[in-house]
């Protein structure tokens, strides 16, 4: 049983809102991948909300829920001001998350808009990750910087930055490795990237966007949270992301790092980057009941 039909039976097997009922609810929360300290504030700010209201009954609260809940999963008014502007996006995480498609996606939805983008292969280290990037790159009918594999990444960043002030490019987006030898020589690496950009390119606006896979539940929340104390992340883009049992760990990545999902990923397509919208999420998931 997914998560919010597990909320449904909730609401309709429980009349009154009694400690029970709150338990149950945190426990169905946790195991939606909402994340412990999450579920308390959600239930914390559901329960002032139940007072002020005088609500009595279970199906009376769960429009409340919903509220609490998008209280958690703000986006600020200004994520995504960076289309505006000359902005260098990179984007970071592990291996197998979609991150190499993810920028094909971001590339393709930017170039629609009429921004004029320049793709940087700085995944050196993994094989046909270059050739990969490449073939999204003809996809969404942008250029792309790359050298052969195993060259110096922030080399290749170097050449991609010169390259979009030669071309007056709008955006520069990176894909970076995912696994080194080591997960320090991995976080060095994204540091010394950093530098680069901040050095070569300190005019430009800058975006760090993290790639997690929707489905691997806790798994994605640690991995934003690491990649976070290494470049600080300004966006999350939540891959494989279709509403089932695991759907709460959008609310959790959001409401632990106080960093907004920018994006999800909902398909394999080129046209399958969409920007997140909170409310819209959460109104879908109740209505999967």
């Amino acid at each position: 049983m997914g998560f919010f039909s597990k909320l449904k039976e909730l609401f309709t097997s429980h009349k009154e809102l009694t400690d029970e009922f709150y338990e149950e609810l945190e426990e169905t929360l946790v195991m939606a991948d909402v994340g412990i300290n999450t579920t308390e504030n959600i239930i914390e700010t559901l329960k002032k909300k139940v007072k002020e209201n005088k609500i009595k009954d279970a199906e009376g609260c769960r429009e409340l829920l919903k509220e609490s809940i998008k209280e958690q999963m703000k986006v600020p008014e200004d994520a995504y001001d960076f289309e505006n502007k000359k902005t260098v996006i990179m984007l970071i995480g592990v291996n197998g998350v979609g991150k190499t498609t993810t920028v094909g996606k971001l590339a393709s939805t930017l170039k629609k808009q009429g921004k004029k983008v320049l793709i940087v292969a700085a995944d050196t280290f993994r094989a046909a990750a270059i050739e990969q990037l490449t073939t999204w790159a003809e996809r969404a009918g942008v250029d792309i910087i790359a050298q052969k594999e195993g060259s110096d990444p922030a080399a290749v960043v170097f050449d991609g930055i010169n390259a979009a002030k030669a071309r007056n490019a709008d955006t520069l987006i990176v894909d970076t490795a995912g696994r080194l030898q080591n997960k320090k020589n991995l976080m060095e690496e994204l540091k010394k990237i950093d530098k680069v950009i901040d050095r070569e390119f300190p005019e430009a606006a800058r975006e760090t966007f993290v790639v997690v896979d929707g489905t691997t539940g806790q798994n994605a929340l640690v991995q934003a949270r690491e990649f976070n104390e290494v470049a600080p992340v300004t966006g999350v883009v939540i891959t494989k992301l279709d509403g089932t049992a695991k759907g709460g760990i959008a609310i959790a990545i959001q409401a632990e790092l106080e960093v907004p999902v920018k994006y999800i990923g909902v398909g394999e397509k080129i046209d399958t980057l969409k920007k997140f919208n909170p409310s819209d999420y959460v109104d879908g998931l109740f209505e999967q009941n």
